[in-house]
């Protein structure tokens, strides 16, 4: 594959991925018969070029832009309400996710929400099938990435916090699937150093899981493998160096890991998502630190997939120990810390106990290979301080 090309494919939508594609996306929009989008991005990157350089494209296509970008890092549903309303008093008739997966969150929770009126926005919690709610037709809606983790701009799936409880819920339809999605490569070029990282090993962290987890899809299997590749190749490069090349394939590394985890996830994210709900962390940052951890305590499950996926990716070692081994040292290159202990948390008794009731409420262990109880959650998460 030249990376440095452009190519179009569908799976599990339609997806335009090389450097400069970007620029197509007004032409894009103004065929489908779009006049008045609306960006949903972050606070923070509505001050930087990538932001200006999607606005312009549109302009240039002689659209009528608003934006909105009212939403918290970790996103809640009163941010949602918000870009409802802001999105109905606009008029607008197509919603743009741009940004990394609290913009993709909230964009996509916009879609779901805007054309049900009568629905509360938990309604639609996966957990308790709420997909059955949507009946209504969503906006026309894409996505735009500038950060290559998460890779919610192919998802069909949105995690959204409480405002008082701050349990996260996922919400979930299949019709949420974007239109198309402009994965451009370029828009990440300006990403520092921390953010390529904690992104990028939350890409290591979905394709990993997603091969271990329970689920069986063979396909998912083999893009995930890939993915883990790609990730092992290419982020210390994107991190240190800036590297095009190396940003292209943690580009495709990002989308891989989110198709692969419709498979499931795992321990890691149940660990995570509450680190994200109690301190505010970064989604990354959480899984990055976690990520030997759920390897560790799945190893008496999964060991053989665990020499899979170092046999793929050409590393060295033949054990889950060997893994956790070489996520250590890479965290460490790229600045990761090494344990919670290194951050600046209140780890008291009472957000202890928070924690692991939390985790275990969260919906991605159901998919874990190994079962996890609230011990269990209690025992990792003082691992991770205390490693």
């Amino acid at each position: 594959m030249d990376w440095n090309g452009k190519y179009s494919y569908n799976f599990p939508t339609l997806v335009r991925f090389g450097a400069g594609v970007i620029q197509e996306l007004g032409i894009y929009l103004k065929e489908c018969g779009i006049k008045a989008p609306l960006i949903v991005t972050d606070p923070g990157l509505k001050e930087l070029p990538p932001f200006e350089s999607v606005q312009q494209v549109l302009k240039d296509a002689n659209l009528s832009v608003s934006s909105f970008c009212d939403i918290h890092k970790n996103p809640v549903k009163s941010d949602v309400q918000k870009g409802v309303d802001y999105y109905r008093q606009s008029k607008c008739d197509a919603i743009i996710g741009l940004g990394g997966g609290a913009s993709m969150d909230v964009a996509r929770a916009i879609a779901l929400w805007a054309n049900h009126p009568d629905n509360d926005l938990f309604d639609f919690d996966d957990a308790k099938g709420g997909d059955r709610f949507v009946i209504n037709e969503i906006p026309f809606f894409v996505t735009v990435p500038t950060t290559s983790g998460t890779g919610s701009e192919v998802g069909r799936s949105t995690v959204i916090s409480d405002d008082e409880t701050h349990a996260k819920k996922i919400l979930f339809a299949s019709s949420l699937m974007p239109r198309k999605v402009f994965a451009d490569p370029e828009l990440t070029y300006g990403l520092p150093p921390f953010v390529t990282a904690a992104t990028g090993l939350d890409a290591l962290t979905h394709n990993i899981e997603a091969f271990v987890s329970k689920g069986v899809s063979p396909m998912c299997d083999g893009i995930a493998l890939e993915g883990i590749r790609l990730v092992f190749d290419s982020l210390t490069e994107a991190t240190l160096n800036s590297d095009k090349v190396a940003r292209a394939k943690m580009q495709m590394a990002a989308l891989m890991g989110a198709t692969a985890f419709q498979k499931g996830l795992g321990v890691v994210h149940s660990l995570a998502h509450p680190l994200s709900t109690v301190f505010d962390m970064h989604h990354g940052l959480a899984n990055a630190i976690m990520l030997p951890h759920g390897i560790a305590y799945n190893s008496s499950t999964s060991e053989s997939r665990y020499k899979r996926i170092l046999k793929y990716a050409e590393l060295p070692g033949d054990s889950s120990q060997d893994l956790v081994k070489i996520i250590r040292e890479l965290n460490k290159k790229l600045g990761i810390p090494s344990s919670l202990s290194k951050l600046d948390l209140d780890w008291s008794e009472q957000n202890r106990e928070r924690l692991a009731s939390l985790a275990l409420e969260d919906v991605c262990h159901q998919c874990n290979p190994k079962k996890v109880g609230l011990s269990d959650f209690k025992q990792l998460y003082t691992r991770a301080y205390e490693s």
